[in-house]
C-alpha cells in the first residue's frame, strides 16, 4: 500500500521515504526521477506507462503553483478512454490521492510535479 504522509514544495514523503524529484505512482509502484518531454507541459507519451496500466482514475499534480500544463491531446485521450482525471495543484492532488487510493490501489494513478 502506498501512503503519502507529507508534501511541501520540492519534497514528498511516501511510505517513509523522502523524494525530491517528480514522481509517478501506479500499480502500487513508485517511479521517481520522472522527466517529461517538456519540463512544464504534460503529454500522453510522458505517462505512457501509466496509461498502459489502464487506470480508472488519474490524478495530476501540476506543482505547488500549478505551473505544469496538461496538453489538450492528453485530456482528450483520457476522456476517450473513460479515465476519470483530476488536475490540481500538488497539495490538493496529494490529498485526493490519499482519499481515493485506499479504495482502489491498482486503478488509481498519480503523477506529480513537486516544484513550481
Amino acid at each position: 500500500m502506498v501512503k503519502i504522509s507529507h508534501y511541501e514544495f520540492g519534497k514528498i514523503i511516501i511510505n517513509g521515504k523522502t523524494y525530491t524529484t517528480d514522481i509517478k505512482i501506479f500499480n502500487e509502484k513508485i517511479i521517481s526521477d520522472w522527466w517529461r518531454k517538456e519540463g512544464h507541459k504534460l503529454y500522453k507519451e510522458d505517462i505512457k506507462d501509466i496509461l498502459e496500466s489502464e487506470p480508472e482514475v488519474l490524478i495530476i499534480g501540476c506543482g505547488a503553483n500549478c505551473v505544469l500544463e496538461v496538453s489538450d491531446e492528453l485530456k482528450e485521450y483520457l476522456k476517450q478512454k473513460n479515465i476519470k482525471f483530476y488536475i490540481a495543484n500538488t497539495y490538493e492532488a496529494v490529498k485526493l490521492f490519499n482519499n481515493l487510493y485506499p479504495n482502489s490501489p491498482k486503478k488509481t494513478a498519480l503523477c506529480v510535479h513537486l516544484t513550481c
